[in-house]
């Protein structure tokens, strides 16, 4: 048999009427509440966290440092109200409107605790690094949607007094606004899912996408947008749906390959292009890395003329060695001794087709290393020697004209000036005379 405040009053002889007894219930229940809540804030949640903040597991550490538990305690409340106002408040618009706040709170609150728990999973996935190929994020973003509609729901059916059901059924004509209203998460959760499916995008990769500027580091895949910190640290904002209707460029494979390309030309002036005479082959010969292909392609060379008794008289006559084509050879064996140009990967030293600022040689090889730093030295160590060596060849890179050029010509020019003036001088006497 359930006993109420209006029992202990009468026990203790007081008389009151029945407004006044549903004051004191409800001050009653209060000073319950406010009992409740100083316990569980201030007593069982600081032990519990105290205690989980230093576990060694990281989830529970994690939910040690989160809300969870908070919202539980409020979620108990809510439910020891609506336990004593059916206990002790008599049926009544009192007891009416305290089921339905303690309803609605309980709902908040326990929306507000699944949230909790679904960010405690994301964090504790990002830090393991489990299923990072999938859109998580996006995932759990989507659910708290679905979670906060169906809250709102139940909450409108308790404020009305109608089942859900019926509320429910009534959304099938509102399916065209609420498409409308949520297009943009729908498209953004579809494109999640195709992009961890096909494995198109994870975060940490580096992503470029140049129209929307986006050139960086993926640091978050969220339901509806990509955030790229770009190389200059800003942060670029891209559509999730963007990356499935337009194109863009992932580099995690050249990340994983290990190598990281270096395709650059150096520009050989035309006019300095020739062949090789014996005495620049003697001198070329004394390079370790070039001897041998000296000897093998002059034996190559001298064979083919000899079988072909051609008459070396004349520079049109026969096969010679060029200093171009030297300098290539050059590069190549360069290159493949070089330690930080990977050995397993495309090396090719070509050259291009000759244009108004001249014949071009490329470079095109991969480091050993992806680091951005370390590729940029390595790629710049690699020019200042190329660039060092190409007189070694009699050869010149081009250059188009430049200040210090003009100035140089500035005493040529003066001095031509002088003697075509003295030459007008000297016409100038003779026809006088």
């Amino acid at each position: 048999m359930k006993e109420t405040p209006s029992d202990w009053l009468a026990l203790a002889g007081l008389q009151l009427s029945p407004f006044a007894t549903l004051i004191v219930t409800l001050g009653v229940m209060l000073l319950l509440l406010a009992l409740l809540h100083g316990v569980l804030h201030y007593g069982v949640l600081r032990m519990l966290r105290g205690r989980m903040r230093n576990d060694r597991f990281l989830f529970i550490k994690l939910v040690g440092h989160s809300s969870l538990f908070r919202y539980a305690a409020m979620l108990v409340q809510g439910l020891a109200l609506g336990l004593l106002t059916r206990l002790w408040v008599p049926p009544s618009s009192v007891h009416e409107g305290l089921l339905g706040f303690s309803r609605i709170w309980m709902l908040v609150y326990t929306i507000l605790a699944f949230f909790a728990f679904l960010d405690i999973v994301l964090d504790w996935c990002f830090r393991k690094q489990v299923a990072v190929q999938f859109p998580l994020k996006g995932i759990v973003q989507s659910l708290k949607i679905v979670a906060s509609i169906a809250c709102v729901i139940f909450i409108v059916s308790v404020l009305i007094g109608q089942s859900p059901v019926i509320l429910i059924s009534g959304l099938g004509a509102m399916t065209a606004v609420l498409m409308l209203i949520f297009k943009d998460p729908i498209l953004g959760l579809v494109a999640g899912i195709q992009l961890s499916a096909n494995n198109m995008l994870s975060i940490g990769d580096w992503l470029e996408m140049p129209k929307y500027n986006a050139d960086g580091a993926v640091i978050d895949i969220g339901l509806t947008t990509v955030k790229v910190r770009n190389w200059d640290n800003t942060v670029t904002t891209v559509p999730t749906y963007s990356l499935i209707s337009d194109s863009f460029k992932n580099w995690r494979a050249m990340s994983e390959s290990g190598g990281r390309r270096i395709k650059r030309a150096i520009l050989i002036d035309v006019n300095s292009i020739k062949f090789i005479t014996e005495s620049q082959m003697q001198r070329l010969t004394k390079s370790r890395l070039l001897s041998q292909y000296i000897l093998d392609k002059s034996r190559e060379v001298e064979e083919y003329n000899q079988s072909r008794s051609e008459d070396l008289s004349s520079a049109l006559n026969g096969r010679r060695l060029t200093n171009i084509g030297t300098f290539r050879a050059y590069l190549e064996v360069y290159l493949r001794n070089h330690p930080h140009i990977h050995r397993n990967m495309t090396l090719l030293v070509r050259q291009m087709a000759p244009a108004t600022t001249g014949v071009p040689i490329e470079i095109y090889a991969f480091t050993t290393t992806v680091v951005w730093a370390e590729y940029e030295r390595i790629q710049s160590d690699l020019f200042d020697h190329i660039f060092a060596v190409v007189g070694e060849f009699d050869l010149r890179v081009f250059q188009e004209p430049s200040g210090y050029d003009m100035a140089a010509l500035k005493p040529a020019i003066a001095g031509n000036v002088n003697t075509n003036t003295n030459i007008d001088n000297d016409d100038n006497t003779n026809r006088s005379a």
